[in-house]
């Protein structure tokens, strides 16, 4: 005889419901997600007559770091193995392995242009070739963040940056990857200068902003590792070591210095 609390029970055996996966009938929803967000953290200052490109070295996927040793600035037009001859830099930071292919991609370009025309390409010209780049790939896009650095035809520095789908802009600070919401504002306040005012210029919301001006050599690099010694309290997907690059009109210079590593 059927009892009532039979008749109130589902079946889960008609119904197909388990715990264990897979023994559902019917169609089954597959998905495919192909980026990761590797971490870590870029930034770029201009000057008067250099650009200096930074980020940490810190690789990780969630909670798990990959490697402590993963740099994030590349030199670009030069040798392959050294870099010799190289005179633009590129930082890109999001997915590792779309940063890598597309240091590769504009690598091989900047090279190419090179051997075709007898001499290396402007800063200008690879700047707008990147954003080509991007552009391409607009439909499943690099899913990096990418600054540019070199020195312009005037031998002032050049900064550009991008969004994953090529559009750009020049500018004198910027900060990508895990930490710019905690790096920005500080280049904010000391690079650019905003919300900072002439005192006794005026009185009242008369006051004459102070205008930004290109900062020495020296300032800007203390003001980088400022920047990363910050980050790295708060910010646990930044850290391990800082790596630095600076171009001048006698070639790149590259700085390497230790981080926090927890």
């Amino acid at each position: 005889m059927t009892s009532l609390l039979q008749l109130q029970s589902p079946d889960f055996e008609t119904i197909g419901y388990s715990f264990s996966e897979g023994s559902r009938p019917g169609n089954k929803e597959h998905g495919f997600y192909p980026y990761t967000d590797n971490g870590g953290s870029t930034l770029g200052i201009s000057g008067s007559d250099f650009t200096i490109l930074a980020g940490d070295t810190r690789s990780v996927s969630g909670y798990n770091i990959n490697s402590r040793h993963s740099p994030k600035v590349f030199k670009i037009g030069g040798d392959d193995e050294t870099g010799e001859g190289a005179h633009i830099i590129l930082s890109v930071v999001g997915f590792a392995a779309d940063g890598q292919a597309l240091k590769e991609s504009l690598d091989g370009i900047v090279n190419m242009y090179k051997y075709q025309h007898g001499k290396p390409m402007s800063v200008k010209a690879c700047a707008q070739r990147l954003s080509t780049i991007l552009y391409q790939k607009r439909f499943f896009p690099y899913y990096a963040n990418a600054i540019l650095g070199g020195l312009d035809e005037n031998g002032k520095g050049a900064l550009y940056s991008y969004d994953p789908v090529g559009s750009y802009e020049r500018v004198q600070c910027k900060a990508a990857g895990s930490a710019s919401s905690l790096i920005m504002p500080f280049l904010d306040n000391q690079v650019d200068y905003k919300n900072q005012y002439v005192p006794g210029s005026g009185e009242g919301h008369a006051l004459e902003r102070r205008k930004p001006e290109p900062l020495p050599r020296s300032t800007v690099e203390q003001l980088v590792r400022d920047a990363f010694t910050s980050a790295v309290e708060r910010h646990i997907e930044v850290g391990d070591g800082l790596q630095m690059m600076i171009i001048t009109a006698s070639g790149i210079e590259e700085i390497y210095s230790p981080l926090k590593k927890d």
